[in-house]
């Protein structure tokens, strides 16, 4: 009996999953999905052409912001090979250690974007509260280790992920709730004791995630303090425009990552109509939406787009 458990779970496939109910349509739906992987390419690459040929773009909001274009390029090549496999081949298999490698570079990014957001509003505080310091402070060599350090801590958290869920025999149903992996989904097919698992990813969530939403929140705290102390009118809503791209870009991240994680762990009764658009937006608008938010509010990023695309 052992020896054809080991078999069954050496070979064991999950089965994910497109629009349930709608999988003859799954060829016209991949049309706005493939637009919108385009655009995220297309958008973050530009992003990233622009601020390392423009030499007046090496300024730290710019580098933060090509920070964050990375991080959401390689968040979406993550989750193409599954999620377009699915509405334009019906290719649903992915083997387990596929799927581990998935989730953890999934879960890896999210955390790494996470923390360039955090960055961002570091520097949005400095630049608000303390101007005259700002360019002593963010030194490109102080922000390359910030960088460095906060994707080594990503990658120390999300590493213990694959091997905790290796651990289990999955002979419950193998259908996953999206067209990729993540932790939550998979960790529910195994027939084993997930209280570990369970109790790991809501302490790696808080000390990443609820800890860097925390600290943004204190950061524009101090920020609208400061700013309501500037007695001028036009000089507060300058300051105050110079945040907003950023706050755009935490709500499209925080919004959906929250309710996901809050569906996923009081999913009973709560129907699939609601976690299943969710999931899409979890990982495919922050990449589509953050170059078209800093394209059209940053004068000199626009400037310089529109420059590259006339010639």
């Amino acid at each position: 009996m052992a020896a054809v458990n080991d078999t069954k779970f050496n070979s064991a496939v999950f089965l994910l999953t497109g629009i349930p109910g709608q999988e003859d349509l799954h060829l016209w739906i991949s049309i706005p999905f493939c637009l919108m992987y385009v655009i995220s390419i297309v958008g973050n690459s530009v992003i990233l052409f622009i601020i390392k040929t423009d030499p007046r773009l090496h300024e730290p909001m710019y580098i933060f912001l090509s920070m964050l274009a990375v991080t959401d390029l390689a968040l979406s090549i993550s989750t193409m090979p599954t999620t377009l496999g699915i509405f334009l081949l019906n290719s649903r298999e992915i083997s387990l250690n596929a799927c581990f490698a998935q989730l953890f570079f999934i879960h890896l990014l999210k955390c790494t974007e996470s923390s360039v957001l955090l960055l961002m509003a570091f520097d949005r505080f400095i630049a608000i509260c303390n101007p005259l310091r700002y360019t002593s402070i963010l030194t490109l060599p102080r922000i390359c280790k910030m960088g460095l350090v906060f994707v080594l801590r990503g990658v120390a958290v999300m590493l213990p992920l694959p091997f905790l869920l290796q651990r289990f025999r999955y002979c419950r149903s193998n259908v996953l709730s999206h067209s990729y992996c993540i932790n939550q989904d998979v960790m529910k097919m195994a027939c084993s004791d997930i209280r570990v698992n369970s109790i790991y990813g809501l302490s790696v969530a808080l000390l990443t995630v609820g800890l860097d939403s925390l600290l943004i929140f204190l950061s524009y705290v101090m920020i609208l303090k400061t700013v309501l102390s500037i007695t001028s009118h036009a000089q507060c809503l300058r300051a105050l425009n110079t945040c907003v791209s950023h706050l755009c870009a935490v709500l499209l991240f925080y919004t959906p990552m929250i309710g996901l994680s809050v569906i996923h762990r009081f999913r009973e009764g709560l129907s699939p109509l609601l976690q299943i658009p969710l999931g899409y937006i979890h990982v495919l608008v922050p990449p589509v939406m953050n170059p078209i938010v800093y394209s059209v509010k940053s004068k000199h990023l626009r400037v310089r787009i529109i420059r590259v695309f006339v010639k």
